[in-house]
């Protein structure tokens, strides 16, 4: 079992957690206006680093609350946390 540790709450089971996905994405700003390749560009695709990552996580079974994690994609290990005071706005601010 992976133990995520909680910002707030501590150490606890992976299965309390919801990855959120690579953290600092930005929102285009006028949605509207793009093509559908640059929608979908923004929508699906994402960096798959071999290493140290950065990622917004949830505490959705516990305190509810977002967080920024630095994770190893080979050993799965998390480095370091820092916390939102809320979630995550949609155009990458807030972090």
């Amino acid at each position: 079992m992976l133990l995520i540790t909680c910002p707030w709450c501590g150490p606890r089971a992976e299965s309390e957690f919801h990855c959120g996905g690579e953290a600092g994405i930005a929102r285009p700003l006028e949605t509207e206006k793009l093509s559908d390749e640059a929608w979908g560009d923004y929508l699906f695709m994402r960096t798959n680093p071999r290493g140290v990552h950065r990622e917004q996580w949830v505490h959705n079974q516990g305190c509810r609350r977002w967080f920024m994690a630095e994770r190893d994609t080979v050993t799965y290990e998390f480095l370091s946390y820092s916390k939102f005071e809320t979630k995550p706005a949609a155009d990458g601010a807030g972090a």
